[in-house]
C-alpha cells in the first residue's frame, strides 16, 4: 500500500468532519479509511452503522474503537478459516491498538467515556440523540473519533511508510 504522511493526517480530519456531519463514531472512522481497502464510503457507513452509541446505543464498546477493529480486519484480517496464525496476528494488532486507545481515553466503554451511571445506562434507548450545538458541546465523541482515527493512521504510518 502506498500512502503519504499528509494523506493520513487528512484522513484523521475527515473522520472528525464525518462525525460533525452527523455520522456515528464508528461510521466516521471507518469511512475515512475505507477506500484504502476497496470499500466505497456508502458501504463502509452501512457496515459501521450499527456500532454507534456503543453498539446499537447500548453504551458498550465505543463506536470509534469499534471502527479501529473493523479497519484492522480490513488491513490484516485472515481470509482462510484454518489460518490460525493470521487470525492471531490480527488479534495482536487489535489488542495493541485498543490498549493504546484505552490508555489515551481512559476506557473502551461508551458509557464510561460519557460518564453515564448505572441507571442512566439502563435507560438507554434505540432513539438517536439529535445533533445540536449543545450535543457537540457536551459530548467527548469528536475527540474520541479523532483519537481512534489517529491511532489507526499511526498504525498505517508505522507499517507502510518507511
Amino acid at each position: 500500500m502506498e500512502i503519504k504522511q499528509r494523506e493520513l493526517d487528512e484522513r484523521v480530519v475527515r473522520a472528525v468532519d464525518n462525525f460533525m456531519q452527523g455520522y456515528g463514531c464508528c461510521q466516521s472512522v471507518v469511512a475515512a479509511f475505507s477506500d484504502l481497502y476497496g470499500l466505497d464510503e456508502t458501504m463502509a457507513k452501512r457496515i459501521a452503522a450499527g456500532f454507534g452509541g456503543g453498539v446499537g446505543r447500548l453504551r458498550m464498546m465505543c463506536g470509534a474503537v469499534s471502527g479501529i477493529v473493523i479497519l484492522v480486519g480490513l488491513d490484516c484480517g485472515q481470509t482462510e478459516g484454518s489460518d490460525r496464525e493470521g487470525k492471531s496476528a490480527c488479534y495482536k494488532v487489535v489488542q495493541e491498538l485498543l490498549a493504546q486507545s484505552q490508555s489515551e481515553n481512559g476506557s473502551l466503554i461508551c458509557a464510561e467515556i460519557l460518564g453515564l451511571k448505572g441507571h442512566e445506562k439502563a435507560q438507554c434507548s434505540y432513539v438517536a440523540s439529535p445533533r445540536t450545538a449543545e450535543y457537540y458541546k457536551t459530548r467527548p465523541c469528536a475527540a474520541k473519533v479523532e483519537s481512534a482515527a489517529r491511532i489507526f493512521a499511526d498504525y498505517l504510518r508505522a507499517k507502510y511508510i518507511k
